[in-house]
Order: structure tokens, then C-alpha cells, then sequence
């Protein structure tokens, strides 16, 4: 037995060689990945900090090190480079606010509407919501041109109600300042013309999305429901039919249990659509890209287009990757901060306290009270003895009586 103990250790039998077999077969794909993937991030991390003109290699002697002057140039040093991030900023965080919660509400309600046994046709209806999302971007893009131009579908529609529709792909006004204007508000007040973060005045970041960008929005929203309805109804259908019927048995009706049972137990789910939605829509530039990415006064720009726009049209490969090392982490920390938000959290009254801790404390409130308890049923003890003891006395005087009598 020590023989054959001392032979798997080395590896011996016929397990021998799977290590290597192991490493032979897997070897392909990790040079591909360091080649095509953490070798050219390596490279681009380097050119954040060179001042790289796109000419030659990067790894040229006449390339030199810069240090954080490309950086500095797009966040804290005033000008026009530092405007235009913090325009796009600007642009994409109003993108993200009202894309990732739309579309994820969106989502959720066709896959519960298909998910229902009533209907007929579900699957017609599952190939029908997910088809805009296999169908070309740019082709999409394309259709909504057409229909918001200013003379398109949309603007004929609202024009057969009498409603005068805006050029929508030009309109650079914010959303929230034509709200305010229709109260007779034009102009910011004196603490909100101020600049703001990133060479921005306050008045700036609270337009709102432009006309422009409230398309791009609704494009978002109808491509990409129909992928995160798959993920909702996988979800829904892995949530038995006897969880619903135990909460319908408890008194609990249907818009309790959606909030109250179905809502919690998606929460795996509903984390990997938000934080799919929160990448994506930080990264979206296709759609840009077709529409020109100035156009609409610079309101539809995003941090991506930026990037690309700053390092192939203006040379400037050193900014252009900065923008997006700053782009990647604003996209980490707003990850880890829905994953904070998203987590379990304790029992009220317990609070941080581990499984273990709370066990113990009960263990030791039950045995603070063995005592009492004991006691108490030693007590009773006694009072049942004392009550029979007292029943049987009486009964034998009950019977001498009638012995006598």
C-alpha cells in the first residue's frame, strides 16, 4: 500500500502525464489571450503615458515618457480638451441613467408577460422581442434616421395631432431646460452657472439628455430588451411553481408576491443584467459613430467616440488612451458600487454580526436559561406529586367511611 502511495505522489499509474496533456492542450488559448489581449492593453497603457504621435512604434526611442500630463490635460487642466470629456461625461452619465433602468424594467416585464401559461404563441413572441438584437446595429441606426428625420415618420405622426415635432438627431437642447423653459425658466440661476466638475458649469450637468441623445436612448432600449427578457425568463422559469402557491396559501396576492418573493429570488439575475447594461452602455459607440458623433452641438458624443476621435482623427494617442483608462475604471467603480448595493444584507436586529457569532449568543441565551427552566419543571414535579399524594388520602378516607357504614 505504501508502494502504491509513494507512486500517485510522483505521480505515476495512469494519471501520469495528465499535467502536461493538461497544460499542451490549454497553452494554445493563453497565447492567444497574451498576444491579442493583455500584450496590446500592456502597450496601451504605455502610450497613456508617452506622447506616441501615431507614427512609428510605441516602443521607438523618440517616443518619450510623459508621466500624467495626458491625464491632466483631459481632467483638471482648464481648456478645450478638458471641456470635451467632461461634455461626454456628461452625455453618457445622463445615457446611463436612463438606459439601464429602462431597459432592465422593460425586460422584466415581457419575460413575465411570456412567461405566463395563459398565453398563446410564446415562442413567437420570444423570437419576436429578440430579434432586434440580432439584427445589425447600424442597420437600426439607419431605420432610426429615417423615422426621426424632420420630416419622418415620427414628426408626421405627432403632426397629425397637431403637435409641431423637433428635428430630433439635431436638437441639442436638454430635456430638463425645455421642461423648465415651458415654466418660463431660460437661464441658470448665479450658483448654478458656476463651473462644475470637469470645466462644466452646474447648469450644463443638470440639462439633462439632449433631443438628440433621447433617441439614442429609445434605440438603446428597444435593441437590447429583447436579450436581457432571455436572461429574466431563464430566471423565472428556475423559480418553482410551488413557491407561488405557498405565497398565494399565505394570503399574499399578485403584486406582493412579484415584489415580496419573485423579485428576490431574480436578484443573481437581475445583477448580471444590470451590470451588462452598465458596461455596455458605457461603451456604446457604434451607434454614435453612425450618426457622425458631433453632430447636435457635441450632445451625443460619448467617452468611447472620444477616444477613438481624439487618437485617429486628431493624433493624439496619448489622450485617446487615457480617455479610456478612465473610462475602465469609472466602469469598475460603478460596478463594485451595484455590487454593493445589490448585496445580501442581515436580518434587521442582527447586524454585521456572522452565522456563527449569532448561533453562539443563542447558544449561550438557552443556556442562561437551562436553569430556570429545570427549576421549573422540578417545581411542577413536586406539585403533581403533592396533588395525586393528596387525591389518593382522600379516596382511602372516602372508602374507610364506607367500610364503617
Amino acid at each position: 500500500m505504501s508502494t502504491t502511495a509513494s507512486g500517485s505522489r510522483r505521480g505515476g499509474g495512469i494519471r501520469r502525464g495528465e499535467a502536461r496533456a493538461g497544460w499542451l492542450f490549454v497553452t494554445p488559448a493563453v497565447v492567444i489571450v497574451v498576444v491579442f489581449l493583455a500584450l496590446p492593453i500592456l502597450l496601451a497603457l504605455w502610450v497613456s503615458f508617452s506622447d506616441w504621435n501615431g507614427f512609428r512604434s510605441p516602443l521607438s526611442p523618440n517616443v518619450n515618457f510623459v508621466g500624467l500630463e495626458n491625464y491632466a490635460a483631459i481632467t483638471t487642466e482648464p481648456g478645450l480638451d478638458q471641456e470635451n470629456f467632461g461634455r461626454s461625461v456628461r452625455n453618457n452619465l445622463w445615457y446611463v441613467v436612463f438606459v439601464v433602468p429602462l431597459q432592465t424594467i422593460v425586460a422584466l416585464l415581457l419575460a413575465v408577460q411570456v412567461n405566463r401559461a395563459v398565453i398563446r404563441g410564446r415562442g413567437f413572441f420570444r423570437t419576436a422581442f429578440y430579434f432586434p438584437s440580432v439584427t445589425s446595429t447600424v442597420a437600426i441606426v439607419i431605420v432610426f434616421q429615417f423615422l426621426f428625420t424632420a420630416s419622418g415618420a415620427v414628426n408626421a405622426l405627432l403632426g397629425f395631432f397637431g403637435i409641431d415635432g423637433p428635428n430630433w438627431l439635431n436638437d441639442a437642447s436638454g430635456v430638463f431646460h425645455n421642461v423648465l423653459a415651458a415654466f418660463g425658466v431660460t437661464a441658470p440661476p448665479e450658483a448654478l452657472a458656476q463651473d462644475g466638475p470637469l470645466g462644466i458649469t452646474w447648469w450644463e450637468w443638470l440639462a439633462g439628455p439632449s433631443v438628440a441623445m433621447s433617441t439614442l436612448i429609445m434605440l438603446a432600449i428597444f435593441t437590447t430588451s429583447g436579450t436581457f427578457m432571455l436572461l429574466f425568463l431563464a430566471g423565472l422559469q428556475a423559480i418553482g411553481g410551488e413557491i407561488d402557491e405557498a405565497a398565494r396559501m399565505d394570503g399574499a396576492g399578485a403584486f406582493r408576491t412579484f415584489f415580496s418573493v419573485t423579485i428576490p429570488m431574480l436578484r443573481p439575475t437581475l445583477f448580471t443584467v444590470l451590470t451588462l447594461g452598465l458596461i455596455g452602455s458605457w461603451q456604446v459607440f457604434d451607434q454614435i459613430y453612425v450618426l457622425g458623433g458631433s453632430t447636435a452641438g457635441g450632445t451625443i458624443t460619448t467617452p468611447a467616440f472620444l477616444a477613438y476621435e481624439t487618437s485617429f482623427n486628431d493624433l493624439q494617442w496619448g489622450q485617446g488612451a487615457a480617455i479610456a483608462f478612465i473610462l475602465f475604471v469609472f466602469i469598475i467603480l460603478l460596478t463594485l458600487l451595484q455590487r454593493w448595493w445589490l448585496r445580501e444584507r442581515d436580518p434587521k436586529g442582527m447586524g454585521g454580526a456572522s452565522r456563527r457569532t449569532r448561533r453562539s449568543a443563542g447558544s449561550d441565551e438557552l443556556r442562561r436559561h437551562e436553569p430556570d427552566t429545570a427549576s421549573a419543571v422540578v417545581g411542577a414535579d413536586a406539585t403533581d406529586r403533592a396533588l395525586l399524594s393528596g387525591a389518593d388520602a382522600s379516596e382511602h378516607d372516602d372508602g374507610d367511611r364506607r367500610e364503617r357504614s
